[in-house]
């Protein structure tokens, strides 16, 4: 699991679950104890208690792990539900219990049963929203930034924006000439070589209507250059053959290589050398 994957709601999710766990050691019931006499074997806590621990306590955690996992490996399903849906389910069941035991409890409610009921309340709270709130779906951890750009082809083997090393055929101590980024590049006919003997001076247009030639046209540029990007948060790979089965799956805190774009998606690269189209490129981080 890539933990850069977790959003924020992951995180709340996960936070929540802590504090629940937590309140399962903690009395559920609040008992006045007389002066001089000695209650603490009178105070249960949710382990004493195998049905509260199982429908709230326990049901909240395991809710949470479903969703945390759920979203970090989508696809995995249980009886027709993906896990983060079954996962919510358990958080919504957890509250649920826990509300109606807190209101039926015949005594006043210990710290145990009140922290518990917070706990879960936090925990449904986060499973729910946290598809659809947009400062919830942002990443929990941000994606590394660049050190510097470097043209495609800039990395020895396969690298990401801002890796050491010098373009393949680039010697020690050699400067990068050319336009294409590597020495010895085709120019632009007429173009000098800085630095390179016998390099021919650019011709002057006037002199070259005079004498009947014609003034070299410049060379055409392309329309895409390959870029680095990153993806804010996780988001499917598609086949470039229009598959509706994902090839492969983007985490946040990976750089990959966008080699064509296609209308608004993306055909991209990913460092295992599967290629496929990244529909959504909305919030992308370019390298």
């Amino acid at each position: 699991m890539n933990i850069r994957s977790l959003t924020r709601g992951d995180g709340v999710v996960i936070g929540a679950a802590v504090v629940l766990f937590i309140a399962s050691f903690l009395d559920l019931t609040s008992i006045d104890c007389p002066s001089g006499v000695d209650c603490s074997d009178y105070g249960i806590n949710a382990w004493d208690n195998l049905g509260l621990l199982m429908s709230v306590f326990l049901a909240g955690v395991i809710g949470a792990a479903l969703v945390v996992v759920g979203r970090a490996m989508p696809g995995r399903k249980v009886a027709g539900l993906d896990l983060g849906q079954f996962g919510v389910a358990f958080c919504v069941f957890a509250l649920w219990t826990a509300f109606w035991t807190i209101i039926d409890m015949p005594s006043d409610a210990g710290a145990g049963m009140i922290l518990g009921l917070l706990a879960a309340i936090v925990l449904a709270g986060g499973a729910i929203a946290a598809p659809l709130v947009p400062a919830l779906k942002a990443p929990l951890m941000g994606a590394p930034r660049p050190q510097a750009p470097q043209p495609y082809g800039a990395q020895p083997g396969y690298g990401y924006p801002g890796a050491q090393g010098q373009p393949f055929g680039a010697q020690g101590g050699q400067p990068q000439t050319g336009g294409y980024g590597y020495p010895g590049a085709p120019q632009p006919q007429g173009a000098s070589q800085a630095g390179q003997p016998g390099a021919a001076a650019p011709a002057d247009p006037a002199a070259q209507a005079a004498q009947g030639g014609a003034t070299p046209a410049p060379a055409p540029g392309g329309d895409f250059s390959p870029f680095w990007f990153a993806v804010p948060v996780a988001r499917p790979l598609y086949p470039e053959d229009g598959s509706p089965n994902p090839v492969a799956e983007l985490a946040p805190g990976t750089w990959y290589l966008a080699v064509e774009q296609r209308g608004q998606a993306l055909v991209a690269q990913t460092q295992d050398g599967r290629r496929g189209v990244l529909q959504d490129t909305t919030g992308i981080q370019r390298g």
